[in-house]
């Protein structure tokens, strides 16, 4: 009864945190398909967003691999390089819903998301990945 109350103070975006963490962290011997590099600057009002987690989900399936989201955090300065697993940098050629999600430093607010809904759990964020070098810079608005 008590995990019942533990996992309904999460958010899904926090949980969908948790999946990528645990998942997709080694190669495994999972064949890479063509990747296009992904880089880009967030910033919230025009300021540096700092430590958020980006994720790109591409929309349609590879024909060598299955539909595997690529990620980064990003830097003090907002920048970001994407990553598709542990020994491949980039994200698959294509349509991508993006979400940006950035957690307080204070773990008595654990599940709290500083960064409105319309950029993660309900995002209106989409990329279009070109092969090639990509760069795709979000000003989220607080507000």
């Amino acid at each position: 009864m008590s995990d019942i109350c533990i996992t309904s103070r999460f958010s899904p975006v926090f949980c969908l945190i948790l999946l990528l963490t645990f998942t997709g962290c080694g190669g495994g011997g999972e064949p890479i398909p063509e990747l296009a590099q992904v880089t880009g600057v967030v910033t919230m009002d025009g300021a540096p967003l700092s430590n958020a987690k980006i994720i790109f989900e591409p929309q349609q399936a590879s024909d060598k691999a299955r539909r595997r989201a690529s990620n980064a955090t990003t830097q003090t300065d907002g920048s970001y390089t994407l990553e598709y697993n542990s020994d491949a940098s980039g994200a698959t050629p294509g349509t991508h819903k993006v979400m940006i999600l950035k957690m307080p430093d204070n773990p008595d607010d654990a599940g709290m998301q500083l960064v409105p809904a319309k950029y993660n759990d309900k995002t209106e964020l989409t990329a279009e990945v070109k092969t090639g070098e990509n760069s795709f810079n979000f000003d989220l608005k607080s507000k």
